[in-house]
């Protein structure tokens, strides 16, 4: 399974522990649309996404969708939940066809978290998700809406063209109606420009100037 020794995650592993990882991983495809796991489903898998663009989000008392956060390929997803022996607390849907390596996380546990090199990967991406909670938490209490979408572009430069704009307004928690006016402000200052529905950086340090 070439695509483990993709992952800068199991760099260090030597070719005994490789073949001991492959015994208790898989591939598996999932097409656009596809759910991943389901909030509160228990988490027995450690889920690697490798293709795709995967949206994590909550449902409110009223059934509407709360997006948390959306991820790229080569990323652990949710493994708080593994490592905390707790149910997912989100729910996961591809918006894009995808695939993932899920791991059997009890055998993960006993025979691999105990390396040193492993233990660090779970601190750097948990570390990750804590600075964007305090980004979320920053943005909502303390950015307006123009600025919020200024600081989303700029950060996103890469991964923007992936996202569609309902998402990135959810992302957000703005109205598409209210992302577009500012997109539209954006063009008119010659900011950003817009072709077809990607949006490219023309000048980002007049954009970096909002927040």
């Amino acid at each position: 399974m070439h695509q483990l020794k993709d992952l800068f995650f199991f760099s260090e592993l030597n070719d005994k522990q490789f073949k001991e990882l492959e015994k208790i991983s898989k591939i598996v495809k999932y097409k656009k649309g596809s759910i991943a796991f389901f909030e509160g489903e228990e988490a027995t898998s450690l889920f690697i996404l490798i293709e795709g663009v995967l949206q994590v989000y909550k449902t409110d008392i009223k059934g509407n969708r709360i997006i948390m956060h959306h991820f790229f390929p080569k990323t652990l997803v949710a493994e708080l939940a593994n490592l905390e022996h707790i149910p997912f607390p989100a729910s996961a849907e591809f918006e894009t066809d995808g695939a993932a390596i899920i791991i059997d996380y009890e055998k993960f546990e006993e025979k691999f978290l105990s390396c040193p090199n492993i233990s660090k990967l779970f601190i750097r991406s948990l570390t990750k998700k804590i600075k964007y909670l305090e980004n979320v938490i920053d943005n909502n209490l303390v950015m307006n809406s123009t600025a919020r979408v200024a600081k989303f572009i700029c950060e996103h430069e890469n991964d923007i063209q992936k996202l569609k704009k309902r998402e990135i307004a959810a992302d957000l928690n703005m109205t598409p109606e209210t992302l577009s006016r500012i997109l539209k402000k954006f063009v008119t200052l010659k900011l950003i420009k817009k072709e077809k529905e990607q949006i490219c950086i023309l000048d980002k340090e007049g954009l970096l100037c909002f927040y």
